[in-house]
């Protein structure tokens, strides 16, 4: 479905833990397969760049291009990175980029979050990705700090929150979001093999309709990360 002609998007969230699956190969060839089967619109990637030495992306940027009609977002600082501490936004082609920035975050440990504005269909909509921290009291303060940052943002738009919140509660840092948050669980996504916690959530504002939530398995996607891709299709009200 063309972006450009139609108010229905799909979002996906996918840890692609730096490309390694299960059987230990790094396979960027196979997270790009995996993301053709989900074909989301707009994707948020988590543990996109290597850890160590020039942060390496995972998802060479030319891969992408030649396998996928993605854009990557441009918000890394490092040459040779895809995304922002870890996490990336990918758009495919036909929704335009209006701004882009990293959103730094309290941390204990190296995290993130990055947020773009987007125009699809003729409307003005905003995605933020993230990957919280393993510290409960830490996930609390980061969406706090993500709230914040969408506050100083300026008019409110259709915003679309999607990442790895390393949340097994139900409540937890979830709490943190009022009534004009709906916080939606596509299912069980981690660890991919056999799936026993809602690690990876899509958390959408109060204008957005849900037509389906879901988390994707094939078999590819099992063996891929040690996560599954979750996903969302949205749908805005006319103008």
């Amino acid at each position: 479905m063309s972006p450009t002609s139609s108010s229905s998007l799909t979002f996906a969230s996918y840890n692609i833990h730096k490309a390694v699956g299960l059987d230990r190969r790094r396979d960027h060839e196979r997270i790009l397969r995996v993301l053709l089967e989900v074909d989301a619109d707009v994707v948020a990637l988590q543990e996109v760049d290597r850890r160590f030495g020039r942060r390496m992306a995972a998802l060479p940027l030319d891969a992408i291009h030649a396998a996928t009609d993605y854009t990557p977002v441009p918000l890394s600082m490092k040459p040779d990175s895809l995304g922002w501490h870890g996490n990336a936004l990918l758009v495919r082609k036909g929704i335009d980029l209006i701004a882009a920035e990293p959103v730094d975050l309290p941390v204990l440990e190296p995290r993130g979050a990055v947020r773009a504005d987007l125009e699809a269909g003729g409307r003005r909509l905003r995605v933020v990705g993230m990957h919280l921290d393993l510290s409960g009291l830490r996930r609390r303060q980061q969406v706090r700090r993500v709230l914040d940052h969408l506050d100083d943002c300026g008019a409110r738009v259709p915003t679309v929150l999607m990442g790895d919140f390393n949340e097994w509660s139900a409540q937890g840092c979830f709490r943190e979001f009022n009534a004009r948050w709906r916080v939606l669980s596509p299912g069980k996504s981690f660890p991919s093999r056999r799936p026993m916690a809602k690690l990876d959530r899509i958390i959408i504002s109060e204008e957005w309709k849900v037509l389906g939530t879901n988390v994707h398995r094939s078999a590819l996607s099992a063996i891929g990360s040690d996560h599954l891709p979750v996903f969302a299709a949205l749908q805005l009200p006319k103008n």
